[in-house]
């Protein structure tokens, strides 16, 4: 099945999300990229997509944040139940729309009963972990142990010194965090869900700790060597549309 080519890399969300379906901040985010081999990456992505590249590599991220005040509709966030660290590892595809998007191989977050309703309401691979983020002076750590669903004991620990706000990102940073839709099955079928937020405040980051095995859990290959990209942001609010079925595979 043909598709459409890849659509431009935007910095700037398409269009906005008026009626959302879940709205939610994300905050003091440290993404941790590596290069990945395309054909390690496309047995693991949903029907209708292919790994999404830049110069025909694609990219394993490693994304630990805080969520906060996740809320449904126009309902206001939940202070305490929505708000909770989370660590995802996550894969980039583009489906036959030329959509662009994430694929979340796991999410690991703290909160129990926002998991248990991700995992059964949407079969999202959400587990429940123990977690912390933690800022010192210009340096944040982030830690997680996965408890259930295993395997447990996974885990991460990710510290990084925070760096000089970057003025004009690469054509490398914006592929890896100007993403406007995650792929998924949603309901037993491939879907395309959109999000909307401004424009990504990112900072150079140095990465002073980094000892995880939540790629290699994920069934990934483990990452060799430093990361190519390291990157902060403080933060944007986010909304999430509706899902939309993907229209098929490209054509590479």
């Amino acid at each position: 099945m043909t598709g459409v080519p890849p659509e431009p890399i935007s910095v700037d969300a398409p269009g906005g999300i008026a009626r959302p379906l879940l709205t939610q901040s994300w905050l003091d985010l440290a993404f941790l990229h590596w290069a990945a081999d395309p054909a390690d990456v496309a047995p693991l992505l949903p029907a209708g997509t292919v790994p999404d590249t830049l110069d025909g590599v694609t990219y394993v991220g490693l994304v630990a944040f805080r969520m906060h005040r996740v809320g449904w509709f126009r309902l206001p966030g939940v202070p305490c139940l929505g708000t909770f660290p989370e660590t995802n590892v996550r894969l980039y595809s583009v489906d036959g729309h030329g959509r662009r998007g994430v694929v979340f191989r796991s999410l690991d977050a703290s909160r129990l009963l926002p998991v248990a309703v991700a995992r059964i309401g949407f079969r999202m691979p959400y587990v429940w972990s123990r977690m912390s983020v933690r800022a010192d002076g210009d340096t944040v750590s982030y830690t997680s142990t996965r408890r259930r669903p295993g395997p447990r004991g996974a885990h991460s620990r990710i510290t990084v010194r925070v760096g000089e706000r970057i003025g004009e990102p690469t054509q490398l940073e914006h592929f890896l965090t100007a993403r406007w839709g995650m792929h998924g099955t949603f309901f037993g079928r491939p879907m395309y869900l959109p999000n909307a937020h401004p424009r990504w405040s990112l900072h150079r980051a140095e990465l002073l700790e980094c000892a995880e095995d939540l790629v290699a859990a994920a069934g990934l290959p483990a990452p060799e060597g430093e990361p190519v990209s390291v990157l902060y942001s403080p933060g944007v609010p986010a909304r999430f549309g509706r899902p939309a079925r993907p229209a098929g595979i490209p054509t590479p």
